[in-house]
């Protein structure tokens, strides 16, 4: 399987199709192991964005009683053989309360290689993430935040009700993340095409003519 080429293809399509073309492939399944909840807002998007999650768990608002060094995440990002989806998630009580992706990250992710970045919390600094040409998602803004820092890294995380684990397959767009299962991936990839023929067809003005004798 080569992931890269699966990547580059993906992008031609966005979230809604993968998941029609999932459910042709192997039928409904939990949600919250599928895609993401209405709380996730994509702030700077401009075509879908496909990559392999890196994910963090981090702690934004007060000092934690344990943590590790923040760099083990810019070296996963950087390490990563695939364009990543660097995937945070805020584990403070007051999840949101404080902002876990700003301008500064978002140009650091650029360069070490991610594709895109996603907070389970808050974001800020949009027009510099913009600047960044970062595509980024969240669950809220904020302006600020307190000691911020890396409390686990390469780990299962949650983010707007979405399990995701390291090395997970995602693309994104403006409705939000869907995690794409590799053992399905190619089949998904070839469904994605019958879908999009199929849907052109019954929105054209023939397709609608034969389904609801139109025009």
């Amino acid at each position: 399987m080569d992931i890269n080429k699966l990547i580059n293809d993906f992008k031609e399509f966005d979230s809604a199709t993968v998941q029609n073309a999932m459910i042709l492939v192997r039928g409904y399944v939990d949600a919250n192991i599928d895609y993401t909840s209405p709380d996730l807002k994509c702030y700077n998007f401009q075509n879908p964005v496909v990559g392999i999650a890196v994910t963090a768990k981090v702690t934004p608002l007060d000092e934690p009683k344990s943590k590790i060094d923040f760099n083990e995440l810019y070296l996963n990002i950087k390490n990563s053989e695939y364009p990543v989806f660097a995937i945070l998630q805020d584990i403070e009580e007051d999840n949101g309360r404080a902002a876990i992706i700003g301008d500064v990250m978002a140009h650091m992710g650029k360069a070490l290689g991610a594709v895109g970045m996603v907070a389970g919390g808050s974001v800020r600094d949009i027009p510099g993430i913009k600047k960044a040409d970062m595509p980024v998602w969240g669950t809220g803004r904020v302006p600020g935040h307190g000691p911020f820092n890396l409390i686990e890294t390469q780990t299962q995380i949650e983010v707007a009700k979405l399990v995701i684990d390291p090395g997970d397959l995602i693309i994104g767009d403006e409705d939000g993340l869907t995690r794409i299962p590799l053992d399905i991936a190619e089949d998904t990839l070839i469904k994605c095409k019958e879908v999009r023929e199929k849907e052109a067809k019954l929105m054209s003005k023939e397709g609608l003519k034969e389904k609801f004798d139109l025009y």
